[in-house]
C-alpha cells in the first residue's frame, strides 16, 4: 500500500505578513503626512511673523541650507534600515572637505575632479567602517563612534591650524555653491538628485528591498540567502562615498573650511533620519521621510534665527523632537506587533 504524502493546508502567514506590512506603510505614510503638515504650519507661522522669511533669498538660503543635511540623512537612512549606525559622518565631511579644499586651492581644478576627490575621501572611510562592522561583527555603535575620533584626529594632525579660504579655489568650485539654474541653486539639485535615485534603487531592486528584509529581521534574512554581510558594506560604503560629496559641497558652499567643518553633525544627521520615520530598530522607513526630517530640523534653525530666539533653542526641540520619534516608533511597532498577533490567532 502506498502513502500518499498530504500537503498541509496553506497558512494564513503571507496573507498575515503581507497585511502587517500594509499597516506599517500605512502608519509612516501617515508620519511623512504629518512630518510635511508641520513644517508647512512652521513656514507659514514664521512667515506671518516675519514677511522676509519667503523672500526669494529667503527661500534658496532655506534650501541651500537643508541639501547638506538631506544628503547626509539620504545616506545614512540606507545604514539604518540595516539595523546599524554611523556617526562617523560629521568628520568624513570635515575631513573630505579640508581634502578637497587642499587639493584645489591654488589650481584649476575642474569641479567635477574635486567632487570626486571628496567621494573617493568618503568612499575609503565607508570601506573601513563597512569591513569593521560586516566581516569584523563589530557593534556598528562602537566601529563608527571610534572611526568618529580617529577621522578627527587625522583630520587635525593633517590641517596643522590651517585654513582654506575661498580665494584660492577655482571659480568653478565657488559657483557649485552659489550658482543656479532657471533660479534654482545647484546643491539642492543635487541632493533632489541622489534623493530620486536613492529612493528609487531601495523600492525598485531587490538588493535595495534586501537591505529592508536584513533590518527586519537579519536571522530570516540569513536563512533567506540574502548576503547580509555585503549588503552591509555596501551601505556604509555608500553612506561614505554621500558623506564625501557633501564634504564637496560644504568647501562650494562655504568657502572656507578648517579642520573641524562639520563638527557634531552625526547628531543632526541621525536625528533627521529618525524624526523622518526610518525606524532607529531597522527595516522600516524611507529616504523621503528622511529628507523631510532633514528639511524640518533646517526650517526650525532658520525660523529660530529670523524670529530671533536664542540658539539653545534649536538643540532643545531637535532633542525633543528625536525622543517623541522614538517613542512613537515604539509604539508603532508594539501595536503592529499585536494586530499581526491577533490576525495570526484568527487564521490559526
Amino acid at each position: 500500500m502506498t502513502a500518499t504524502a498530504i500537503s498541509p493546508p496553506p497558512t494564513a502567514e503571507p496573507e498575515a505578513a503581507k497585511s502587517s506590512r500594509g499597516l506599517v506603510d500605512k502608519v509612516f505614510r501617515a508620519r511623512e503626512l504629518t512630518l510635511l503638515v508641520a513644517l508647512v504650519a512652521l513656514v507659514v507661522g514664521t512667515q506671518l511673523s516675519n514677511s522676509r522669511f519667503l523672500s526669494e533669498q529667503g527661500v534658496k538660503d532655506l534650501f541651500l541650507n537643508a541639501s547638506i543635511l538631506v544628503l547626509l540623512a539620504v545616506g545614512q537612512s540606507v545604514v539604518v534600515v540595516t539595523r546599524n549606525i554611523d556617526l562617523s559622518v560629521g568628520s568624513v565631511v570635515g575631513l573630505s572637505a579640508f581634502a578637497c579644499g587642499k587639493f584645489a586651492s591654488g589650481s584649476t581644478h575642474s569641479v567635477a575632479t574635486v567632487a570626486l576627490v571628496g567621494v573617493l575621501v568618503g568612499i575609503a572611510c565607508g570601506v573601513v567602517n563597512g569591513l569593521l562592522v560586516s566581516l569584523g561583527r563589530v557593534p556598528s555603535l562602537v566601529v563608527t563612534l571610534g572611526t568618529l575620533y580617529i577621522i578627527q584626529g587625522i583630520d587635525y594632525y593633517w590641517a596643522q591650524g590651517e585654513q582654506i579660504n575661498a580665494e584660492t579655489l577655482p571659480r568653478g568650485v565657488l559657483d557649485l555653491g552659489t550658482g543656479s539654474v532657471l533660479g534654482i541653486p545647484y546643491l539642492p539639485l543635487i541632493a533632489a538628485v541622489v534623493l530620486l535615485l536613492t529612493g528609487w534603487y531601495l523600492r525598485g531592486y531587490r538588493t535595495g528591498r534586501e537591505l529592508y528584509a536584513i533590518g527586519s529581521n537579519p536571522e530570516a534574512a540569513r536563512l533567506a540567502g540574502v548576503p547580509s554581510a555585503r549588503r552591509v558594506f555596501t551601505a556604509y560604503v555608500f553612506s561614505g562615498a554621500i558623506a564625501g560629496l557633501a564634504g564637496a559641497l560644504w568647501l562650494s558652499r562655504f568657502g572656507t573650511v578648517v579642520a573641524d567643518a562639520a563638527n557634531g553633525w552625526e547628531l543632526q544627521v541621525v536625528s533627521a533620519v529618525v524624526v523622518g520615520g526610518v525606524a532607529i530598530t531597522g527595516g522600516i522607513g524611507t529616504v523621503w521621510g528622511a529628507a523631510l526630517g532633514a528639511l524640518l530640523l533646517t526650517t526650525i534653525g532658520s525660523a529660530l534665527v529670523v524670529l530671533k530666539v536664542d540658539s539653545f533653542w534649536q538643540k532643545a526641540i531637535n532633542g525633543a523632537l528625536l525622543l517623541a520619534a522614538i517613542s512613537i516608533d515604539r509604539i508603532v511597532q508594539v501595536r503592529v506587533t499585536r494586530a499581526l498577533r491577533k490576525r495570526n490567532a484568527r487564521h490559526g
